[in-house]
């Protein structure tokens, strides 16, 4: 076991590492599973799941939102990403089927932009294999040629 005192000392460095940027909880086990024992752990990690400042569903949405403001990625670029934070894929699915007409839309926007950029270098052929490389779908390919 642990005191209180262990307990809100090693909790202050789980918050301080979860505020300095949001994180996933397999990216806060990760980062203390050598430094803070097992137990104290998972209590700590009940406590700020909680207390509101770990939750993976949230993570995924505002990751989702920010990849679409920022960067021109397909649906399949976006899962990897956020699978590779730990991210349940039962959950990252629910959230995709759920705000299918979203993504489906930003997808094609997204694939649009490229087309943009690639068409003064690159024949239309090879546009379409850069796109499939990049897990865009047949479909939105064939919708924006």
């Amino acid at each position: 076991m642990y005191t209180i005192e262990e307990f809100d000392k090693e909790k202050t460095k789980v918050m301080n590492y979860i505020m300095y940027k949001k994180r996933t909880e397999y990216e806060v086990k990760n980062k203390f599973k050598n430094t803070i024992q097992k137990d104290m752990l998972c209590d700590i990690i009940a406590y700020v799941k909680d207390a509101g400042y770990l939750n993976d569903t949230d993570y995924i949405d505002r990751s989702v939102k920010e990849y679409m403001s920022l960067k021109d990625l397909s649906i399949k670029e976006i899962e990897y990403k956020l699978l590779t934070k730990g991210i349940n894929r039962n959950d990252l699915e629910d959230y995709i089927y759920n705000n299918k007409e979203m993504i489906e839309e930003y997808e094609i926007k997204s694939a649009t932009n490229l087309i943009q950029k690639k068409q003064k270098t690159m024949e239309k052929e090879d546009i379409k294999m850069y796109l499939m490389k990049k897990g865009y779908k047949h479909q939105t390919i064939k919708e924006v040629f």
